[in-house]
């Protein structure tokens, strides 16, 4: 078996992988990194851009990241998180198309796009407007807008307002220089930028079939994998591995046998979009519009009418509409499931599924949804849409976090979070939403807890002071350090007004 080395091994071609593999490489160009990809071609799964819903999820519109507390008090802290992070991102992004515009272009990747919030009932008006007044007044937010005005509603957004009766009321929040992203050809650009450096090895049609590591300390580790083409075996040697493959992160990992796996499972979500096939409705609407979702949904199936850029052609999808499924990757297998349930994870599987089983029958009933119950979501939405209007188009697989929980044995968690090995030796991204939107925020993370010492040196902290302006300090405390690096990242990226 043929062997190779690399000092960064990444498995999975999506969002996450190529951004830490561009982080890395800026930082220490003289690093070997060898990308792992089982499909024929990356960013195929998640970052897709059918597969996501393709906002730079930035708190902005999303409502689930702005929730009452138990006295019924809207909560804002993870939507200034949220927001931050994702200003981040868009430093890294203006970084790199000013380092080199003729590659990587903003244009190609994300377009400006306005956020909005839209409610309909009066308590629920109620609540978006004592959220819009806590965000209001925080620096992040303070752009916002709010209206109750059917005719400034109607310029916000016509499609939605044309053949709407007066009751319910309707309100809406509008932030004008939120974005539409598209990850599936961000990650393409920033793995063409890599393949040009001769440091860089990219493996596509290749799968992950055992990955182990040697005892003793400092021992690499030893990934197998085959070549799905010719079923021809390497091994690959490395002393810091990735798994950013999405739900089958939770596999390898699993596989990896590092002491802080154990507990972890898996609860997977499928997806649905209806697209718009008729031009003159799609010209109609410019935005994304997040609504609050039905009670017992998961964060993922928050209903949303959004524009999306694709390609240069401008698109229209409603949804997601949420499912079960046993499959933890679109391409993947109905056993992803079966196969996850482990002896140390068990006690929690079953713990999650007692406290979340509304969950599930919510999701099941969902699969089973036929055309006209779709259609009664979306005219909540556009009252005048038509059956013919919209064909229906299955959207990525999402696996959410359980893990322990010792008063209920298992939880189920909605976010992402790094799992890595206390030698910083391994990390894996499990989980989903704000997921991609704060990609270079999360890759960070896997920096600062796999690379300690580089991290801290000098050279490092010089080299992501110039990629990130706000790295070591707070977006959410620094009204200044804010309006700065803002004002450069929406000229750069051409998201400004």
């Amino acid at each position: 078996m043929a062997s190779i080395h690399a000092d960064v091994t990444l498995v999975g071609g999506g969002i996450m992988s190529a951004t830490l593999a561009m982080l890395i490489h800026r930082l220490d160009p003289s690093l070997h990194i060898c990308m792992i990809e089982q499909l024929p071609e990356i960013a195929l799964e998640s970052s897709g851009a059918l597969n996501n819903a393709g906002t730079g999820h930035a708190g902005y519109c999303e409502l689930n990241y702005t929730p009452h507390d138990k006295n019924g008090n809207v909560q804002i802290q993870r939507a200034l998180e949220i927001n931050a992070a994702f200003e981040v991102s868009l430093q890294f992004w203006s970084h790199l198309v000013n380092a080199d515009s003729q590659n990587i272009q903003s244009k190609s990747f994300i377009n400006r796009v306005p956020h909005l919030s839209a409610v309909w009932g009066e308590n629920n008006i109620d609540y978006l407007k004592a959220r819009y007044s806590l965000l209001k007044s925080h620096h992040l937010f303070a752009e916002m807008q709010w209206s109750e005005d059917n005719q400034t509603l109607l310029d916000w957004m016509p499609l939605m307002m044309n053949g709407r009766s007066a009751e319910p009321r309707l309100a809406a929040t509008r932030v004008e220089h939120g974005a539409d992203v598209n990850f599936g050809a961000l990650t393409r650009t920033l793995v063409s930028y890599l393949q040009k450096n001769a440091n860089f090895e990219l493996l596509t049609n290749t799968k992950v079939i055992d990955l182990h590591r040697g005892h003793g300390a400092k021992k690499p580790w030893t990934i197998k994998v085959k070549n799905r083409n010719n079923a021809a075996k390497q091994a690959i040697e490395s002393p810091f591995v990735f798994l950013g493959a999405g739900g089958i992160a939770l596999h390898l990992l699993q596989q990896s046998g590092i002491e802080e796996a154990a507990g972890y499972g898996g609860f997977p979500v499928s997806g649905q979009w209806l697209i718009c096939q008729n031009q003159d409705l799609i010209q109609q609407h410019h935005a994304k519009v997040y609504s609050l979702a039905t009670v017992g949904a998961p964060p993922m199936s928050v209903p949303h009418l959004d524009t999306r850029i694709i390609d240069g052609k401008m698109s229209l999808l409603f949804g997601p509409y949420a499912g079960f499924t046993t499959k933890f990757l679109k391409h993947g297998s109905r056993l992803d499931l079966v196969k996850s349930v482990k002896p140390n994870n068990l006690k929690s599987l079953i713990g999650a599924g007692a406290n979340n089983f509304d969950l599930t029958k919510y999701l099941v009933k969902e699969v089973f949804q036929n055309q006209n119950q779709r259609m009664q979501s979306l005219q909540a939405f556009i009252p005048n849409a038509r059956t013919e209007d919209w064909t229906l188009a299955h959207a990525g697989k999402r696996v959410q976090i359980i893990k322990r929980c010792h008063h209920k044995w298992g939880k189920l968690e909605f976010g992402t979070e790094i799992v890595a090995a206390a030698d910083g030796s391994l990390a894996a991204l499990l989980g989903a939403s704000p997921g991609a939107s704060v990609s270079v925020k999360t890759m960070l993370e896997v920096l600062e807890r796999c690379f300690p010492q580089q991290m801290q040196s000098a050279a490092w902290q010089d080299k992501l002071k110039t990629m990130i302006p706000s790295y070591g300090r707070s977006l959410i405390t620094d009204a200044n350090l804010l309006a700065s690096v803002r004002k450069q990242t929406l000229t750069t990226l051409n998201l400004a007004s």
